[in-house]
């Protein structure tokens, strides 16, 4: 964009210059559309800020392995997760984890706040593969702990307690710190993620709880830009 409009040779060069710097920072955000059986979702995914962690979910994208998937487990207070088995209840192949980037996503901003993305992974931080979820309402619980500075740690508080002299390595590798990283943010389609997040649940396949009665299926979910 021209905020000014420069007479000079010199001014004209900076004028034209800086949209070029502008559009140079774009390509860092992509824009996928996951359409489903209840309707259309779109979402901006941020590599800027969790490379890795997009990289891995664009590379699932382009190998389809979410086309013909469910959303699995839904829980109207809280998320709505899907990705990993197909209408049947079979799970799905898997590439080797994805590292968790959640802290350094933290860092750039992201929070599992309503409308985001993030990854779905067991007890181990370092777990992540396909599954994703999308939070419904702001889950500031999941988000991972920042680390104070220095080694050891003078002080450091969690869950109402007071750690002193910690050493940094123990709180940066310690499990139940690591939170959940979110890459993306829903842009439209928030209707159906909350139309979604209200389908009556019940036990399905292998799970107890939480699946939709009537299933919600991802079928396809692809690259706009």
């Amino acid at each position: 964009m021209n905020r000014f409009r420069f007479l000079t040779s010199l001014g004209l060069s900076i004028a034209l210059a800086l949209p070029m710097a502008s559009q140079a920072q774009t390509p860092n955000v992509s824009k996928v559309r996951i359409t489903t059986s209840m309707g259309n979702i779109e979402a901006e995914l941020y590599a800027d800020k969790a490379p890795k962690t997009v990289a891995n979910f664009l590379q699932y994208v382009n190998d389809k392995h979410y086309d013909g998937t469910v959303f699995h487990r839904v829980i109207a207070g809280f998320m709505v997760q899907g990705g990993g088995f197909d209408a049947q209840y079979k799970e799905k192949k898997t590439r080797a984890p994805v590292q968790h980037e959640g802290r350094q996503a933290l860092a750039g901003g992201l929070k599992n706040s309503t409308g985001t993305l993030a990854m779905a992974r067991t007890n181990d931080p370092q777990s992540a593969t396909a599954q994703f979820f999308i939070n419904v309402v702001d889950n500031a619980f999941l988000d991972p702990t920042p680390i104070p500075e220095g080694d050891p740690v003078a002080k450091f508080e969690y869950q109402g307690r007071v750690y002193e002299n910690v050493a940094r390595a123990q709180l940066l590798n310690a499990p139940q710190l690591f939170g959940y990283t979110v890459f993306g943010k829903v842009t439209s389609g928030m209707d159906v993620v909350q139309k979604i997040r209200t389908t009556p649940t019940g036990a399905g396949g292998p799970f107890p709880s939480d699946v939709p009665r009537t299933p919600v299926l991802i079928q396809s979910i692809t690259l706009l830009k």
